[in-house]
Parts: structure tokens; sequence; C-alpha cells
């Protein structure tokens, strides 16, 4: 049976890119805090946003899908699900709600986990819904080629619920005694929960859940004005690599979970950085036009009209082409390129 000890967590020394990402996020922090004062009407508009690109980037990632119309109706809740990706889409923003009106009330525990994971699928007929796992599961890869190898095998069925009362304890414990810094220890139990993988199905859509459970919970509240499930999903691939880097030999006890504690953190901070982009943009009501092109001054180099979209996400797709279509007309902008390989260019 793997053991847990997240006092060992203390012991260990940080490189300075870790430490440097988390002197960044709190910085970021403060500077949160100044924002949410200034305009809070304004970043309510990007909360119900957030919650729209959240659920369909984390669903997405699991290839759970259906048309950008009916994900904004399910997640305003103005319509039921017709399908399965659609229930199991409305089960997810069901979570999220409970997440987001009661984090400060929500145990981290495994009986909680465990009606979070309920909830998710409290919209179709799953036996094993609010259960762990009865059949061994693996983390496999499929090729182009068609075979499939197994990456790594999570801890058995038997060993499962016993694992995720101990990595809730120790989380509780070392954050409670303020031993461990909260943005190491979230990675830490993020990366363990994937590698116990407590159920048959919806780990990934539970991690990430929980990750911003866990954020809100210690006072990190960017994941409500950004979505962290799309940032995630926009690099799903540095995600994957990461999460298998960290995975070796952690049967044993012997990981190396720097990578994937720093691919969090440069996502969370990503994350701040777009709030503080996207707050600039929203402060002042602005013409559609005007509001892309002070998007655009963000950028640097290339960029596309989907960059342009989560720097406006208050915007119809339309509004924004016919904006870019203006701003290049006008010689703000050059574009390149056809059909999905366009890209824009900053003149001035």
């Amino acid at each position: 049976m793997r053991i847990f000890n997240y006092s060992k967590i203390k012991e260990q020394t940080w490189d300075s890119e870790i430490l440097g990402y988390i002197a960044a996020i709190y910085r970021e922090v403060g500077k949160q805090e100044q924002y949410l004062k200034q305009r809070p009407e304004e970043l309510e508009k990007l909360v119900e946003i957030a919650k729209i690109q959240s659920t369909e980037a984390s669903n997405a990632i699991e290839g759970i899908v259906t048309t950008n119309t009916r994900i904004k109706q399910l997640v305003k809740e103005k319509t039921t699900p017709k399908n399965r990706d659609e229930q199991e889409i409305a089960g997810y923003r069901d979570v999220l709600n409970v997440i987001h009106d009661n984090f400060d009330v929500i145990p981290i525990s495994k009986n909680y986990i465990l009606q979070l994971h309920k909830i998710m699928y409290s919209h179709m007929n799953n036996p094993l819904a609010g259960q762990t796992k009865n059949l061994q599961n693996y983390i496999s890869a499929t090729y182009p080629e068609g075979h499939t190898e197994i990456l790594f095998t999570p801890l058995s069925p038997f060993e499962t619920p016993e694992a995720l009362d101990k990595i809730c304890e120790e989380y509780n414990r070392v954050i409670g005694n303020f031993e461990v810094e909260p943005l190491i220890a979230i990675p830490i139990f993020i990366h363990d929960f994937l590698c116990i993988h407590p159920f048959n199905d919806g780990n990934g859509r539970m991690s990430r859940l929980l990750t911003t459970l866990l954020l809100y919970r210690n006072g990190f509240y960017v994941g409500k004005y950004i979505s962290l499930e799309a940032k995630i999903a926009n690099a799903k691939d540095l995600y994957y690599d990461a999460l298998a880097r960290s995975q070796d030999r952690w049967h044993e006890g012997c990981e190396n979970a720097v990578p994937f504690i720093k691919y969090l953190l440069s996502t969370f901070l990503a994350a701040y950085k777009d709030f503080e982009d996207r707050f600039s943009i929203v402060e002042t009501k602005l013409p559609a036009v005007e509001m892309v092109r002070k998007a655009t001054q963000n950028k640097i180099g290339k960029f596309t009209k989907q960059d342009i979209r989560e720097l406006c996400p208050s915007l119809s797709i339309s509004s924004i082409e016919g904006s870019l279509r203006k701003l290049v007309k006008e010689g703000d902008l050059k574009r390149e390129g056809s059909g999905k390989a366009t890209y824009y260019i900053r003149l001035r």
C-alpha cells in the first residue's frame, strides 16, 4: 500500500522556478483584490462566461461535446439535456455551481468528494455514481497506428477508499497546521488523486473541479473569472506530459512531482495574467471594435481570432470577426493565411 506523508513536503528544497511562480501568483492575488473593489458589477459578467468555458473545456478534454448554443443554454439552465453527452455536461455544471456557491463549507474529505461525484452523474443512470471504482483502471495512450500502451496503473479498487481518505487527511493536516504552502500542497493532492484514479469514470473532470475547490478554499479565486479548464484544454499535451513524468515510481513513494507542480502553477499564473488583461478591457464600456482594438494591443507577434475571443469573451464571434475586418481595413492589423490557418499581426 502506498504511504502518504505530506509533512515530508516541507523538507524538500524547491527550485527558483517554483518559488518564482509562487511569488508571482501572490502578487497577482493582491492586484485582483484591488480590481474586485473597483468594478464588481463588470466582473460578474466574467463569472458567467468562465462557467460556460470551464464546463465546455473540461468535458471536451474527455471527448464530451455539444454545440456552442447548447452549452450556453445548459450552463444557464435554460434547457434540459438531450443525450448522454449533455447529461454529463449538465452534471459538471451542477458541481461547479455547488463549488462556486458553497466552497467555504465543503470539507476536503472522501465522503464529500464522493458526493460531488454523485452530483456529476445526477442526470444519468449510473449505478457507480458516488462510489469508488469496482474494477482496476489504467491510464493508457492510443497511438495513430492503432496500438494502445498502458502508461500507468493506478491503485487497485481494494486500496482506493483508504488512499482517498488518507490524502484528504494529510492535506487537511498540513494546511490546517500551516506546515506546507498551499500552492505546493494543492498540486501534490491533485497529483495523488489522479494516481489513485478513484472512480471508474470521471477522474479527470473531478480532478479539475477539486483543483478549483482547493484554490477557492485557500483564497485563490482566479478560476471564478478565468476558466482554468480552458487553459488546460488549450495545452492538454503539456498537461498529460507533466502528469506522466510525475507518475514514475509513484507506487514506491519515490516520484518527482515537480513537473506537475510547475505545470499547474504556470497555469494558475497564466490565468491571473489573463484576468488582468480582461479587466483592462471590461473596466470601461466600449463598442465592440474598441474592445477588440484594446485586446489586440496586448498581443505581440502572430495571434488568431480565438486569442481575441479569449480576451473578449462577452463578444459574439461575429462581432469579433467584424471588428477584426475593420481593424485590417483601417491599417491597424495585417491578416495572413486563410481558413483555420488565418492569423493577424499588429501593425501599430
